[in-house]
């Protein structure tokens, strides 16, 4: 039986999930600016309550962006720090997936217009498809203007609009959604969802390969001097 361990702090949350014979415990907690120090605190605690051994995972997932820079490094840096101790393999979430993939677990929501505030004026935008309980990408995921933000070309039916994105733009967002929720933010449980589905595909990395994905690439890039 597979045993997976997820995390999250790309966003104001800071979160964790375990997947271990077939059940799955999650602690969640929006605690802005203190997920340095309240992370590996909620993965002892978690672990601790299963009663799993750190050396019992298979691999550990994480969302990997986009997402604030410095939540997203803390993750990365606990993950890469563990899956190295364990000898284990990663398995990184993109943070706009686990948006749909939430709506999709809460609400059913077939179709999600995921949407993170990026701050700079700009949103994080990518476009889900439930397939088989899994929210697939549908084009591609970006950086840009609340204004650029567009479904995709083939396009029917109802979309849901979901994150930080829709509260802060949606006067601004041009694309129609039945309905949306701009206060939702990524949740472990949902990382722990997609990377199980990644995991019965064989797509878990090595842990240096545990990397960030920014979307606007200045950022990642110091400036120099």
């Amino acid at each position: 039986m597979t045993t997976l361990l997820a995390l999250d702090t790309a966003t104001e949350a800071c979160s964790v999930a375990l997947l271990h014979d077939g059940r799955v415990l999650s602690h969640y907690e929006v605690i802005p600016r203190l997920h340095a120090q309240r992370l590996l605190p909620m993965v002892q605690t978690l672990l601790a309550e299963a009663g799993v051994a750190l050396s019992a995972l298979d691999a550990i997932a994480f969302g990997r962006g986009p997402g604030a820079f410095t939540g997203v490094r803390i993750a990365i840096g606990v993950v890469q720090g563990l899956a190295f101790g364990l000898d284990r393999p990663v398995l990184p979430v993109s943070n706009l997936a686990a948006l749909a993939q939430r709506v999709l677990r809460e609400r059913g929501v077939q179709q999600a217009a995921a949407a993170i505030d990026a701050r700079m004026d700009e949103v994080y935008w990518g476009c889900y498809r439930a397939e088989q309980g899994e929210m697939r990408l549908a084009g591609l995921e970006a950086v840009l203007p609340p204004e650029r933000a567009a479904l995709p070309r083939d396009a029917s039916g109802e979309w849901f609009g979901v994150g930080t994105g829709w509260g802060t733009f949606a006067d601004r967002l041009p694309v129609a959604v039945s309905g949306q929720d701009g206060s939702l933010l990524p949740h472990a449980e949902d990382v722990l969802s997609l990377a199980s589905f990644a995991w019965a595909r064989g797509e878990a990395l090595p842990a240096d390969q545990a990397q960030p994905v920014y979307l606007r690439d200045q950022v990642a890039t110091p400036k120099a001097g």
